[in-house]
């Protein structure tokens, strides 16, 4: 056969391989025509755009602004920052979880920059994304949306095209923060992380609970997978950008010196914010995705107990609590509904209403308790399981959404039955106008008509990626779907008039859940230790959250996921208990869950040392009462989160960039390293720049600083800001001593960033 014969499909591969690189390709280039990129600047409200650069290879778009200490974005000198591509994916799901898969078919490697239309609010350029295949026409816009804050939208027009990408600069020792709820890593630089709503999984890599878990269920995820991602970061160089899209994105963070963003879609939107510090742009974030309200003072005046068990269990307990004398701000009552035994637990009648034989005298309760001052949770999710022939009941909440039309839908026509642990059960379609009213009228009747003053709005991720909806695309809906639950669940308490005292909390997320959400939690971590799906994860969860808004995070006091097979246990321990205790005592909420298997695990009411612990670590989180009222006041105003990475406050500080699950701030002026390792009584403590006391002994140390500090049970690890309000308050409140002494004050300019 002649050379040539072999050379020509040859070259058709190589040209065709750059199509499946992540990064540049040799051919890629950012071209003019009818335009020269001469350095010229345009203003765009408050911020700066400019051509850096003279020739193809090494202009470059940069945008700048007065208020921030970087370039705010830049694209890559001489590379498009736009590309457009053809691809093809494949995604299975089961029990909540999702696996994309996708070939790239074709992907653009050269932009064109052809026209440019300047105006002082909008900069607009046109131009063509090209291969030697095919030339797809562009547009990319950038407006000003208020001071501080720039708008962006690229946009494609292409039969083939049904991906963007969005490429720019980053320097080599950037660290990326945030993304929404992350429970593996805090800094995400070096990984390539998906953007989509899923169950977290059981395991999230711990071995062999994932592998087993992924051949029994393929339920055991992975180090991205989330209730609630967000599209945002906040940077070490304090650059902060947003997506607006929904559909499947992904952050490719891997190379040194530049950052992709791939969407699903043929429009790329989102903003740029600029700010002096972390904390100014997670308000320049909050205030366009949304901020949350404040929460009313009940909620978090005490312990909130979760209970299962019944009217006496209930009143057993709280005899137990009440002899203690351990402030109590509610009893949570998942099993409200009724209790039903599958292979992975005590789970709940996903039937919403009261079940009265499981709860007799639930009146005489309620009423009982608030003579006391004493709230009652419940629970709730947007599932549907049909009880007929299965379970005593007033409404089959199943048949009437399924005969009204009210349920999520296969192709055919019929419910889109999931299955969900052992069962099947039908999702609420929350497109469909008529759905939401309908059940808006059941949390109405059922739900706050029983006396609750508030629920767990459990679920929200699990909407199938080809499931037919009364309007829209799944695809692109899928992300919204916890949004929009959250949104009917305000929308129950506020049409009931309790929109200022009902608390309802959730799980899953996207990035306007804190518009609609009063309280989010973690979700079902281990009952474990690790840092893949125990503890530690859940400390990484609260603290990557609310960079990108989520401001009242809390968790589930003990960990939730049990496993109790042999080989294979993971059983809640006492110590792992009391440490948990007091991890959740520096949280916005103090509430302690049973787990799926309760007879398992330990509990704070299994014996009297437990109960003890359980009252100290329940007054522990009242000392602060007034200081995360001011804080959850704060974070009304500004979206700040109540708990805080050091980041946010010693941004200019390398060594918090390495923190993840370590030690965390409560506001400015509270420092708590947990102790997240059984057998642990003492633990590593770094101090950062300002004057801080141990709580517990009254010593002054100047930062920075490292220690290694004793944590007994009982006396975690907790340092106040010198001088402190909340400083005063808690030693106040548990009689504990004044500052020891007072060395010489810190040299000036190393105190806390605000």
């Amino acid at each position: 056969m002649p050379l040539f014969s072999w050379f020509a499909p040859l070259a058709r591969w190589a040209r065709a391989l750059p199509a499946f690189l992540p990064f540049a390709a040799p051919r890629e280039l950012l071209q003019s025509q009818a335009l020269r990129f001469e350095n010229r600047t345009h203003q765009v409200g408050s911020f700066v755009l400019e051509w850096a650069g003279t020739g193809w290879n090494t202009a470059s778009l940069r945008i700048r602004h007065p208020d921030s200490p970087t370039t705010c974005w830049e694209s890559v000198p001489g590379q498009p920052f736009l590309f457009a591509a053809e691809g093809r994916e494949e995604v299975r799901e089961r029990h909540g979880m999702f696996r994309v898969r996708e070939r790239l078919l074709a992907r653009t490697f050269v932009q064109t920059v052809e026209a440019l239309e300047a105006s002082p609010d909008a900069l607009i350029l046109r131009g063509t994304l090209r291969d030697e295949a095919w030339a797809v026409p562009y547009e990319m816009s950038f407006r000003a949306a208020g001071h501080r804050t720039l708008r962006f939208a690229g946009r494609v027009e292409h039969p083939r095209a049904n991906r963007l990408f969005l490429r720019f600069a980053t320097d080599p020792g950037e660290r990326f923060f945030g993304f929404g709820e992350q429970f593996t890593y805090f800094d995400v630089r070096g990984r390539k992380l998906p953007v989509w709503v899923s169950e977290q999984g059981i395991g999230r890599g711990l071995q062999p609970l994932t592998w087993l878990l992924d051949l029994l269920a393929g339920s055991g995820g992975s180090w991205h997978t989330t209730y609630a991602p967000v599209p945002h970061f906040v940077s070490s160089r304090l650059r902060s950008l947003a997506l607006d899209n929904s559909e499947y994105a992904a952050f490719d963070l891997q190379a040194a010196e530049r950052a992709e963003i791939e969407v699903f879609a043929t429009e790329v939107r989102g903003h740029i914010y600029a700010g002096r510090t972390p904390l100014d742009l997670i308000r320049e974030h909050s205030a366009v995705a949304g901020r949350m309200r404040a929460l009313p003072d009940w909620i978090h005046a005490g312990a909130v107990v979760g209970m299962q068990g019944g009217t006496e269990r209930v009143r057993s307990v709280w005899r137990q609590l009440e002899r203690l004398g351990v402030p109590i701000a509610a009893f949570w009552l998942q099993d409200w509904v009724g209790r039903r035994l599958t292979a992975f637990g005590k789970q709940l009648w996903w039937n919403w209403e009261l079940d009265g034989e499981h709860y007799p005298m639930w009146e005489e309760l309620l009423s009982e308790l608030d003579a006391k001052g004493i709230r009652v949770l419940t629970y709730v999710n947007p599932f549907l399981v049909d009880v007929s022939g299965q379970k005593p009941h007033r409404r089959n909440l199943f048949q009437e959404a399924r005969e009204r039309g009210f349920l999520v839908r296969r192709a055919d026509g019929e419910p889109y039955l999931l299955q969900v642990t052992t069962f099947p059960a039908g999702l609420l379609d929350l497109t469909n106008p008529e759905a939401r009213r309908w059940m808006i009228g059941v949390l109405q009747e059922n739900v706050l008509g029983a006396g609750a003053s508030g629920w767990m709005a459990d679920f929200g991720e699990g909407l199938p990626y080809d499931a037919v909806l009364a309007s829209g695309d799944p695809k692109a809906f899928h992300n919204l779907y916890p949004v929009e639950w959250a949104r009917l669940n305000r929308e129950a308490i506020e049409a009931s008039g309790r929109g200022e005292d009902a608390v309802f909390f959730t799980r899953a997320g996207f990035t306007q859940s804190p518009r609609f959400s009063t309280l989010f939690w973690l979700g079902d971590q281990l009952v474990s230790w690790d840092r893949y799906d125990g503890m530690r994860s859940a400390i990484v969860g609260l603290l990557s959250s609310g960079l990108s808004g989520f401001a009242f995070q809390h968790g589930d006091i003990g960990g939730y996921t049990t496993i109790n097979v042999p080989l294979l246990r993971y059983r809640r321990s006492p110590e792992l208990l009391f440490r948990w205790m007091e991890l959740g005592a520096f949280q916005v909420v103090f509430r302690t869950h049973e787990g799926n298997l309760p007879e398992a695990n330990h509990q704070f009411y299994s014996d009297e040392q437990s109960l003890t612990h359980f009252r100290d670590c329940a007054r522990l989180h009242a000392a602060w009462y007034e200081y995360r009222k001011r804080l959850i006041r704060e974070a009304a105003e500004s979206g700040a989160p109540v708990c805080r990475h050091l980041f946010l406050h010693y941004p200019d500080d390398p060594r918090t960039w390495e923190l993840t699950y370590e030690e965390f701030l409560i506001g400015p002026d509270l420092l708590v390293a947990p102790v997240s390792e059984a057998g642990t009584k003492r633990v590593p403590v770094y101090l950062p720049a300002g004057r801080w006391v141990h709580l517990w002994s009254g010593t002054v140390h100047d930062g920075p600083l490292d220690l290694d500090v004793a944590a007994p049970v009982g006396q975690p690890a907790v340092f106040y800001r010198a001088g402190s309000q909340v400083g005063k308050e808690m030693t106040a409140a548990l009689d504990l001593p004044q500052p020891a002494r007072v060395p010489p004050r810190a040299p000036d300019g190393i105190s806390a960033r605000d």
